[in-house]
């Protein structure tokens, strides 16, 4: 592509390769530049939500990865007896999917990378290190080892938490890192045990440990560094064994695959935009991995950022509109770290006296109805809703920034589908009634009826097979939505009325986007 892209992504690890696939389905040219010559073999990350699984539906890899997760697993606290405190089973929030699922990384990466392999407009250069950026005056220009100089429009630095990028240009990352250092056990499951299936949180204020389920045959153990053990020493079989025999593991139902010790880090950077060039994932915030929406968190970012990279380029929306990238994205992240961080203190506490009248109060509450749904169905999860940014808050304000639910509905030809792929990635207005006017709605905006279960296909509805979006809409007293392309809700009104479009000069999608 004579060295001139679209967008140039430096990092493919999972968020680098979400990135990627987004951009690719929608016809952008691409370059990435990995310094690794190959995926990295240590899984990091262990699961993964609904909503995540709604983004990679987004990129057409939904069915495949699916096919390498653990999903419906129970997750239990356990005191120093290990005697449950707390048994959680997290409940759908309605985007089609099991609202937990455990990954094993380096697998998930092969699918998504291979996702990438089926876009020509996608150059991907593995082995070769960014080395410079710079922003010109139309875009920026990167250097990278063995490749010179690759010009692009844009720069998404998803080069982790380290981010060279981030450091170059001198962004803060502001936070902590915990005293606390963790060792993370991969190993090779020869033969299971009776909860093999499980995530344990083993809330022991001698040593705290987790112990959790991955798929195709593995499971990870973590266990903190207490003061006085030797790190290097700590990594060794003979001292890994302690640990897992403490836990009742033997060699013969286990291997282990490789053992690292790593440290906690709450932090964010600064800004996530400088000029032309975003920062995505680990390079913008880094949080504890209790309750495991570290990569998720990245897949977020880059499913919020390069749809609207794609309206800027193609002229749908103004550059302003990407200094909404932050202002969505980064209140959300904060509430998940922030919960992150609370869970983790509901885990490791050391103090026996505070780690006995937890589990008193923890057993208690359960008792009443209410904390016990709250605790139990993980509701304290926050899902995505953003209360600002590229959105239209007038009137049905409540709506605006959020995911409405992915029914399976019956397309206008008929077929059974998900939602999401109906709409196809593509500006759309969804209606209960009549369809009316929108006068500030280009014409090149998909405009979908929503009729209920029961009702013939025909062209411009969708059947709702069980009702569920035309029951969410009426009960938030709404009759259209008008849906971005990463599917949030723009804007909501009733009795026809709705906010008007946001495109640059009433200039709308010359044509429908891609079907991704």
């Amino acid at each position: 592509m004579n060295g001139r892209y679209d967008v140039i992504i430096v990092g493919y690890g999972p968020v680098g390769v979400t990135a990627a696939n987004l951009l690719g389905g929608m016809g952008l040219t691409v370059a990435v530049v990995e310094k690794e010559p190959d995926i990295y073999a240590r899984a990091r990350a262990i699961s993964t939500d609904e909503e995540i699984l709604r983004i990679w539906q987004r990129i057409g890899l939904v069915d495949q990865l699916l096919k390498d997760m653990l999903a419906e697993r129970p997750i239990d606290f356990v005191d120093a007896r290990g005697r449950s405190f707390l048994s959680i089973k997290p409940v759908t929030r309605g985007n089609g999917y099991p609202p937990q699922l455990f990954i094993y990384q380096p697998a998930l990466e092969q699918t998504l990378r291979d996702g990438v392999g089926r876009y020509p407009n996608v150059e991907v250069f593995c082995g070769h290190e960014c080395t410079g950026v710079t922003e010109t005056a139309d875009g920026v220009a990167v250097e990278a080892d063995g490749l010179g100089t690759l010009h692009g429009s844009y720069l998404i630095a998803a080069d982790g938490g380290s981010s060279p990028i981030r450091t170059r240009l001198g962004v803060g990352f502001d936070g902590r890192t915990y005293e606390d250092r963790w060792l993370v056990i991969d190993t090779k499951v020869h033969r299971g045990w009776d909860s093999v299936d499980r995530l344990r949180f083993h809330c022991d204020p001698a040593r705290p440990a987790v112990d959790c389920p991955t798929p195709l045959g593995h499971h990870r153990w973590e266990f903190p560094v207490l003061p006085g053990e030797d790190e290097q020493q700590l990594v060794e079989h003979d001292h890994i064994w302690k640990l897992l025999r403490r836990h009742g593991r033997t060699p013969d139902e286990v291997e282990i695959l490789r053992a690292v010790i790593y440290s906690h880090h709450v932090r964010f950077a600064t800004r996530w935009r400088i000029g032309r060039i975003f920062l995505a994932g680990d390079a913008a915030h880094v949080m504890p991995p209790w309750i495991g929406e570290g990569m998720a968190s990245g897949v977020r970012d880059v499913a919020n950022l390069c749809w609207k990279l794609a309206a800027v380029l193609n002229g749908e929306l103004p550059d302003s509109a990407l200094d909404t990238y932050e202002i969505e994205r980064q209140p959300h992240v904060r509430v998940v770290t922030s919960r992150a961080v609370a869970v983790g203190k509901i885990i490791t506490e050391r103090r026996r006296a505070l780690a006995a009248l937890r589990n008193v109060v923890f057993r208690l509450g359960l008792r009443i109805p209410a904390l016990r749904a709250y605790a139990r169905e993980a509701r304290w999860l926050p899902m995505t809703e953003h209360r600002d940014g590229l959105l239209d808050r007038i009137g049905k304000a409540t709506v605006a920034g959020q995911y409405p639910p992915q029914p399976w509905v019956l397309a206008p030809d008929g077929n059974r589908a998900r939602l999401d792929d109906v709409l196809a990635g593509r500006w759309t207005l969804l209606h209960l009634g009549a369809q009316q006017d929108w006068p500030s709605w280009p014409d090149t905006v998909a405009r979908l009826r929503v009729t209920p279960a029961g009702s013939p296909p025909a062209p411009g509805t969708i059947v709702d097979c069980d009702d569920v979006l035309i029951r969410w809409m009426r009960e938030r007293d709404t009759t259209v939505l008008a849906l971005r392309p990463d599917v949030l809700v723009y804007g909501a009104g009733a009795d026809g009325v709705l906010p008007p479009a946001p495109f640059t000069s009433g200039r709308g999608p010359a044509d429908p986007v891609t079907s991704l």
